[in-house]
C-alpha cells in the first residue's frame, strides 16, 4: 500500500511539472512587428510574400501575406516570440510558392534592411546597385533578312562604333532573379525573353522568323532582343511597327508565373513615333522600387 501511494505521488508530481511546462510554453512573451511597405504588387494565386527575421544568423519566419491590385497588404502585423523580435538584426522579404514545404527562405529575396533600435528601413538594395543602369537599343529584324519590316523588332545593343556591342549596363542579379525585355505594343506588353547576361542571346524567340541571328559573341551568340514577325498574341498583328511603343527592361522573380512585367523596371524608354531602324536609342532610368519600414 505504501509503495502504491509513493508511485501515485511521483506520477502526480511529473504531471504537475509537465502541466507547468505546457503553461509556460503557452505564456511565452510575445511581441508584434508591423510592416509598412509600398510598391509591392499582386503575385497572383501561386506565390506569396514571406517575411523573415534574422536571429543569431538564422532565419525565423514572420508569416506570409498577399498584396492586392492596389498594393494593399493582406496583413501588416505579426506576433512572434519576444526574444526573436528583440534579438533580430535584419528583416528580409522573400517571394515563396504558396504551397511551400521548405521551412527556409527561397532564393528570391526581394527586400531587406538592418534594425536600428526598433525599426528597420527596408529596400531592394540586395538586388544590386542600379544607380549606373543604362541601356541602348536599335530597331531591326535580323531573323527575316535585311530591309524587311525593320521597325518590327528590337535589339538591346549598341552599334555606334559600326559593330554590335553590349547595349545594357546592369548589375549582376542574385539567384532567384532574371532580367526580361519588353515592348508595349498598342498597350499590350510583349516579352522579348529573359536573360542574365546582357552580352548573350536571351532564352526565347517566340515571335522571330527562321533566319539565325548573327554570331558575334561566340558561345554567347547575339544580344537580348526579339523580332515581332510571327505568332502574334491575341489582339495584335505581326509584322508591326513598334515606333510609338515603350521599351522596358524589368527584373523578374524566377520562377515567374505572370505574363506581365514585374514591378521592378530599372530601364524604360518611349520609342519615338518617328523611330527609324538601326538608329541607337537611349533608355532612361526608372528606379522607383518598393521601399518601407518594419517596426518592433
Amino acid at each position: 500500500m505504501k509503495t502504491s501511494k509513493l508511485i501515485f505521488l511521483l506520477l502526480a508530481g511529473v504531471l504537475f511539472i509537465a502541466s507547468c511546462k505546457k503553461d509556460d510554453d503557452n505564456t511565452d512573451p510575445k511581441k508584434t512587428i508591423t510592416l509598412k511597405l509600398s510598391g509591392l504588387e499582386d503575385l497572383g494565386t501561386d506565390f506569396v510574400y514571406e517575411g523573415w527575421l534574422i536571429v543569431n544568423g538564422n532565419p525565423v519566419t514572420t508569416g506570409t501575406f498577399m498584396v492586392d491590385a492596389s498594393g494593399k497588404l493582406s496583413q501588416t502585423t505579426f506576433e512572434l516570440k519576444a526574444t526573436d523580435v528583440d534579438d533580430a538584426t535584419t528583416f528580409v522579404l522573400s517571394i515563396e510558392p504558396k504551397n511551400d514545404s521548405d521551412p527556409m527562405p527561397s532564393a528570391t529575396k526581394m527586400m531587406a534592411g538592418d534594425f536600428s533600435g526598433n525599426a528597420a528601413t527596408v529596400s531592394t538594395g540586395l538586388l544590386g546597385d542600379f544607380s549606373g543602369a543604362a541601356g541602348k537599343y536599335i530597331l531591326a529584324t535580323p531573323t527575316n533578312g535585311a530591309d524587311n519590316d525593320e521597325n518590327s523588332g528590337i535589339w538591346f545593343l549598341d552599334i555606334a562604333t559600326g559593330s554590335p556591342a553590349v547595349g545594357l549596363m546592369l548589375p549582376q542579379l542574385p539567384d532567384g532573379w532574371k532580367y526580361e525585355g519588353w515592348v508595349v505594343i498598342d498597350g499590350t506588353p510583349v516579352t522579348t525573353g529573359t536573360f542574365t547576361n546582357a552580352s548573350a542571346t536571351d532564352d526565347a524567340d517566340p515571335f522571330s522568323s527562321t533566319m539565325p541571328l548573327p554570331d558575334v559573341n561566340g558561345a554567347d551568340g547575339f544580344f537580348p532582343g526579339e523580332d515581332f514577325l510571327v505568332n502574334a498574341p491575341d489582339g495584335l498583328s505581326f509584322p508591326t511597327d513598334i515606333a510609338g511603343g515603350t521599351a522596358v527592361i524589368s527584373i523578374e522573380p524566377s520562377p515567374d508565373n505572370s505574363p506581365m512585367p514585374f514591378t521592378l523596371k530599372p530601364l524604360v524608354h518611349n520609342i519615338p513615333a518617328s523611330a527609324v531602324d538601326h538608329m541607337v536609342y537611349n533608355m532612361g532610368q526608372n528606379l522607383s522600387f518598393p521601399t518601407g519600414t518594419v517596426s518592433r
